[in-house]
């Protein structure tokens, strides 16, 4: 049985990449991922960040992907914008809540083929909203490491309001 690593991108407020264990169930391979987010600022800038901590586990079927499925936990107090008062005011109620909502969270009901790739269909949670959200994503390689591990490469992005999720601080 060889180890196998997924990488994973969900851009604006998921962003993430995943090492793998066993022969269908890959974790999250936190040196080689990133989880990402922007936010216009003013209407004329974009604010951009990311959150260090995140557990993830994928279940890869490689004979049929629609087999497959994702969960996703992202620790909100590991967001990081390089600017400490603004992260601290994004972790308090007026945005995240994270005492009472520490994490976000995605997991998937299902996988489909698409023409350019595959979409996970899913249940995302911010806060104590959760909607479904159809993410698209590509496998853009799989190889083997020097330790003769495998190593999937996997990038998505998704575009949200975070008003749907109860951010409504300010516009």
């Amino acid at each position: 049985m060889r180890n196998r690593a997924m990488a994973t991108a969900l851009i604006l407020v998921l962003s993430i990449a995943i090492s793998a264990s066993g022969a269908d169930k890959f974790v999250l391979d936190q040196a080689h991922s990133s989880i990402g987010f922007s936010v216009r600022h003013l209407v004329i800038s974009k604010t951009k960040g990311s959150f260090h901590d995140a557990v993830a586990t994928v279940m890869y079927d490689d004979k049929d992907i629609t087999k497959s499925s994702v969960d996703v936990t992202i620790k909100i107090a590991s967001i990081d914008t390089d600017n400490e008062g603004r992260d601290n005011h994004l972790k308090s109620p007026d945005f995240f809540d994270v005492d009472k909502f520490p994490d976000m969270t995605f997991k998937s009901k299902r996988i489909e083929k698409v023409k350019d790739g595959y979409v996970a269909i899913g249940d995302f949670t911010i806060r104590d909203v959760t909607k479904e959200i159809k993410l698209p994503f590509q496998i853009v390689g799989i190889v083997d490491d020097p330790m003769g591990n495998t190593k999937m490469g996997v990038e998505a992005s998704i575009t949200i309001d975070r008003q749907d999720y109860g951010l409504t601080w300010s516009k």
